[in-house]
């Protein structure tokens, strides 16, 4: 296999298991621990490899995880969208920030999405959310250092730019 197969392949790989993970059940008690699976893959790819990811991908992969997942069409096109266009535009300080920082900055970004996701919902008629709601960014952000490192390991160890 040629090494941009092997890179295409890997980057749709890790694209479709952060989809599946998004979709594996949890009982009621651990449902407000379970972290966006595919805005922290995304963000990965958006820091390691900016060319790979633009808008339009975080949209269509936002429509297909609506599809998916059986939520308003478009919330979750609209809240990777936002993700990526800041990860994108922040992304020549980001990736050079220690792993702390980094950490901190997902955090952020984790919790202006979940603000987008409030706002929709509020406008969709739903009522505002318990405040365990609000640990599924922290939960992420605290993900965040381990996922990175897994990923870039394995993206170095097949040697994919």
């Amino acid at each position: 296999m040629s090494r941009h197969r092997l890179a295409v392949f890997w980057f749709s790989a890790t694209l479709a298991a952060a989809l599946l993970m998004m979709l594996v059940p949890l009982p009621a008690v651990l449902k407000p621990f379970k972290p966006y699976w595919p805005a922290l893959v995304l963000l990965y790819w958006s820091l390691e490899s900016g060319d790979r990811v633009n808008l339009g991908m975080a949209f269509l992969i936002g429509l297909f995880a609506d599809l998916l997942d059986g939520v308003l069409l478009g919330e979750q096109a609209l809240r990777l969208t936002a993700l990526v266009f800041i990860a994108l535009r922040f992304r020549s300080r980001l990736r050079f920030f220690p792993m702390w920082q980094q950490t901190l900055a997902v955090l952020a970004l984790l919790l202006n999405d979940r603000v987008l996701l409030l706002v929709v919902r509020i406008f969709a008629g739903d009522g505002v959310p318990p405040p365990s709601w609000w640990l599924s960014p922290l939960v992420g952000a605290a993900l965040w250092p381990f996922l990175f490192l897994l990923l870039d390991d394995l993206r170095m160890r097949l040697r994919i730019s």
